[in-house]
């Protein structure tokens, strides 16, 4: 977890973070929206599709096992305005968990999932395709670390 006192430090560390890891990099971010005229399923089938050339079908039937982890199978084909925040979030980490060895970063998650108050559903989130993820990275203001359960305590 990196936390920054300002947006201007978190969004300038994050630009850096970025720039090195492009190839695996697989973005959880505002900034990074699922694209509204799509539905779930093929809003995360695109990255197993175009960058390794996985057939739609396969592609599909991998997006509805996912989904499945996490009891949303019934959203496959809903469309971004008809999710609710927690949908989203998970629509959102599936579709960066699909890069090829992927380095999740959570770019903060709590704009997304504004009315958690801790981050226990990210947890969970995270460990139902840590199978999926080489490493993941939560970049947030330091005002958020309670919700992560964080303290400034060193013995912590």
């Amino acid at each position: 977890m990196k936390f920054f006192a300002g947006e201007k430090d978190l969004e300038a560390a994050l630009e850096r973070f970025a720039a090195a890891n492009k190839p695996h990099l697989g973005l959880v971010s505002l900034a990074a929206p699922l694209i509204s005229n799509l539905s779930v399923c093929n809003n995360i089938t695109l990255i197993p599709q175009y960058h390794r050339n996985m057939p739609r079908q396969e592609a599909r039937s991998l997006i509805f096992d996912l989904l499945g982890r996490f009891d949303l199978a019934a959203i496959a084909e809903k469309r971004d305005p008809a999710l609710t925040a927690e949908e989203r979030f998970c629509g959102m980490l599936l579709r960066a968990a699909m890069v090829r060895e992927a380095v999740v970063v959570l770019d903060r998650p709590f704009s997304i999932l504004t009315h958690l108050r801790d981050g226990g559903f990210l947890w969970e989130a995270l460990r139902k395709v840590d199978d999926l993820i080489a490493e993941v990275d939560i970049f947030d203001y330091s005002w958020q670390k309670e919700r992560y359960g964080v303290t400034d305590d060193p013995e912590n």
